[in-house]
């Protein structure tokens, strides 16, 4: 392994180390875009609880906030729970597109990874068969087997860039992937809270207008 290393030339540094970064990148994804820690089970149904209840005081809306991107989209959504629908909807995509560039977090630069991957890979050949033919032009062709053994060892650079570069790629779009899903799950939770807010607001009503009613009549009677 050592010796393809060495065979490759300094460009296999740059490709070892863009290969370190992006498995640091995965893992780290893996971990921060667990589903646990974006969707957590159950809280968009708990928080309708609030809504239907009326416990929607600061104190909760606040730790909400904090517990995931799924409870600080929600948060948002309650922040403006006394505002018009369009308003709050606004609202919740405004705060869904900052969640959005905080779940995409180093995503790019695990695409960039992929895409110079090849492209330092094939780099590191040139410069290797630029070597391997200047020499010839100084010392003759000599040994046919030695001249082949150069061009495979110049081939090194392509093959590293290549296995950077493939698992970077896929990766990327697994996560890229994992993110529209986990969006698309929120705006449904989302939608069913202000569906719950738009209930609770019509039940207000109605009990505001049958209180006033009974006032009415009461003073009516009197």
């Amino acid at each position: 392994m050592l010796e393809l290393v060495k065979a490759g030339g300094w460009p296999m540094i740059p490709l070892l180390l863009l290969a370190v970064l992006a498995l640091a990148i995965v893992i780290e994804r893996f971990w921060t875009l667990r589903r646990k820690e974006v969707l957590p089970p159950n809280l968009g149904e708990e928080v309708r609880s609030w809504a239907a209840r009326g416990q929607l005081d600061p104190a909760h809306i606040e730790s909400l906030r904090r517990n995931s991107p799924l409870g600080a989209l929600l948060a948002a959504a309650l922040d403006m729970r006394n505002r018009p629908r369009e308003q709050i909807r606004e609202r919740i995509e405004d705060t869904g597109r900052h969640l959005v560039h905080r779940m995409e977090k180093f995503l790019n630069t695990l695409g960039t990874i992929a895409a110079a991957g090849p492209l330092l890979g094939l780099l590191g050949t040139v410069v290797g068969m630029i070597q391997m033919f200047l020499g010839i032009l100084d010392h003759g062709v000599g040994d046919v087997n030695q001249l082949a053994g150069g061009i495979g060892k110049a081939l090194v650079c392509t093959a590293t860039g290549m296995i950077v570069a493939i698992p970077a790629l896929m990766f990327h779009r697994y996560f890229r992937g994992r993110v529209v899903g986990y969006v698309i799950d929120m705006e449904q939770q989302a939608t069913a809270l202000l569906d719950a807010l738009d209930a609770r607001a019509v039940v207000a009503a109605r009990t505001t207008r049958a209180a006033s009613a009974d006032s009415a009549a009461a003073t009516t009677l009197g």
